[in-house]
């Protein structure tokens, strides 16, 4: 059972934007009967965390606006009559052939939907979906075709010149000065992107042009050399990025749009084109950072080290991805599968703060802690908190079952080692995640939860000694009371204080200050395994001269 809740407070950045979309509009004279915030779904590629990031982070403002008494929409625009730009990894190699083409008109390679673009977009929408984000889809390529947006391009054409000077200005670009911005789809051979418009005939409301050539991801694409008209209003071409927004904007009354650090100067652009141009007042916007991988790279679709949604809904939940969109939205981060336990275990921390009654001495975090929560729930309240179990203490119990029984390997250690009292679906569903992730990730003996745990660098030298005894003892151990004695042991001659050796014991071994009955814990993890990790953690602590 779970109740709808109002939000509480005012501690979360989606309630900040909020209010500030409220308080600009109200200052605008606009109408406050609804309010539309915008999501681009990007066709022309395999979906990945960051393009469901840019929707999840809009739906959260939709909600932040809900909370405050205004109805609100979730526009989730898909840019399915753009070109497609380049191969993603993974795909065959003759869709080469249709680089330039509208997405909607490239064959889908796998033959289960009418084009490529539908493939990717419906793919997009499923991970919404499953994440139960509510939102109203909308395809570029019947935008233009139902003529939704034709007001907006003959008013961008009609002033090409201003246009183009102001691109020049704010970005540096300068060919929007001898073309006009936007390009037709190609009567002969059907690409976008290698025509050019040198001309427009407002009484026609056609543009000439010239299939020419285009640079397309560092690749010269040649055109067919067809020169002729298309009629704007067809549906069969489009503005280009640095205009097409800001019509976007203006046609469908967006009042709020986050984008991404790499395409702030197309922002720059068509704010200004809305306002002057267009005459509309552009969307309030928040500008976030891109998702990296590991090694710090930009998660590319076309490169294909992407994390998908469905990668991460296979290991976890979808409060966890929700909430690793929600939490904030200011700076890069690297983010991996290897990176599941820790939102996993996050949202259960957050979780079990909510439902425990206690109340954070700091209201405005207190506000925020308990906002985020109902958030990442999508303001729908459980009547009681979830099982909590550490992630990685599943994911070990999982991967050392015996073939065929993981689930009910796992539950009969969990209860007998006092982490639950019993079984359940949702633990049954917890312990098949992290088995599956354990096998994706091969669980690594020395994995541990390095980007999670407390540094073992600030670990208090008798705490440090405690753990190093402990490990150098507990590799023969043959019993759980056996265990428990030896760390016990340890703390005692060591004069460490338990709660800290507990403490940096969970933290090397789950990532958590907290875990269940260390001496059943041990027999499931292995003496030998555990000894090995707790020594490399300590070998691996910072110098003192370099701690800060």
């Amino acid at each position: 059972m779970s109740q709808q809740v109002r939000i509480i407070g005012r501690g979360t950045w989606l309630d900040r934007v909020a209010s500030e979309v409220i308080e600009r509009d109200k200052a605008l004279g606009l109408s406050l009967s609804l309010i539309r915030v915008e999501s681009g779904l990007g066709a022309s590629g395999l979906p990945h965390i960051g393009s469901v990031g840019d929707a999840i982070r809009s739906y959260g403002v939709k909600m932040a606006l809900e909370g405050l008494g205004y109805k609100s929409e979730l526009i989730a625009f898909s840019d399915d009559l753009d070109g497609f730009r380049k191969v993603p990894a993974g795909f065959p190699e003759w869709l080469n052939d249709y680089i330039a083409h509208p997405v909607t008109r490239v064959p889908d390679p796998f033959g289960c939907h009418k084009s490529f673009g539908e493939h990717v977009g419906s793919l997009l929408r499923a991970s919404l979906d499953a994440l139960g984000i509510e939102y109203t889809f909308t395809s570029g390529a019947e935008v233009y075709k139902k003529g939704l947006l034709n007001d907006q391009i003959k008013l961008i054409l009609q002033n090409a010149d201003t246009v183009g000077e102001k691109i020049k200005e704010l970005t540096g670009q300068e060919k929007y000065t001898e073309r006009f911005p936007y390009t037709p789809i190609c009567k002969n051979c059907g690409r976008l992107y290698t025509t050019i418009v040198t001309g427009y005939d407002t009484a026609r409301h056609a543009v000439h042009y010239k299939c020419d050539q285009a640079l397309i991801r560092d690749r010269v694409v040649k055109g067919c050399g067809y020169e002729g008209d298309r009629d704007i209003t067809e549906g069969e071409g489009k503005l280009v990025w640095k205009s097409e927004f800001a019509a976007r904007w203006a046609a469908l009354d967006i009042r709020f749009e986050a984008y991404g650090k790499d395409i702030a100067d197309s922002v720059k652009v068509n704010d200004w084109i809305c306002e002057h141009i267009l005459e509309h007042p552009p969307p309030y916007h928040v500008q976030y950072e891109m998702f990296q991988d590991k090694s710090g790279g930009k998660i590319s679709k076309s490169v294909g080290n992407v994390l998908t949604p469905q990668d991460w809904l296979t290991y976890a939940s979808a409060a966890s991805l929700r909430l690793l969109m929600f939490k904030r939205i200011v700076g890069a981060r690297n983010i991996s599968i290897e990176d599941v336990p820790t939102y996993m275990d996050e949202f259960d921390e957050l979780e079990s703060y909510y439902f425990s009654g206690k109340r954070d001495s700091n209201q405005l975090k207190d506000a925020r802690l308990r906002g985020l929560y109902e958030y990442t729930m999508l303001t729908r309240v459980p009547s009681r908190p979830d099982v909590h179990v550490p992630y990685r203490q599943m994911a070990e119990l999982a991967i050392n079952s015996p073939e065929g029984v993981t689930v009910d390997f796992v539950t009969k250690r969990l209860i007998a080692n006092g982490a639950v009292k019993e079984g359940s679906p949702s633990l049954t569903r917890r312990i098949e995640w992290a088995g599956k992730w354990a096998g994706a990730v091969g669980l690594r003996e020395t994995a541990g939860a390095a980007d999670s745990a407390p540094s073992t660098s600030t670990l208090e030298p008798e705490t440090v000694t405690a753990l190093a005894e402990f490990a150098t003892s507990i590799a023969t151990v043959r019993t759980a009371d056996e265990a428990q004695a030896v760390a016990f042991d340890a703390i005692k001659r060591s004069g460490a204080q338990a709660n800290k050796f507990f403490s940096a014991f969970y933290g090397i071994m789950l990532g958590a200050e907290r875990g269940p009955r260390l001496g059943p814990y041990v027999m499931d993890a292995g003496p030998v395994s555990v000894a090995r990790r707790v020594t490399e953690a300590l070998a691996n602590r910072a110098p003192r001269n370099q701690r800060s």
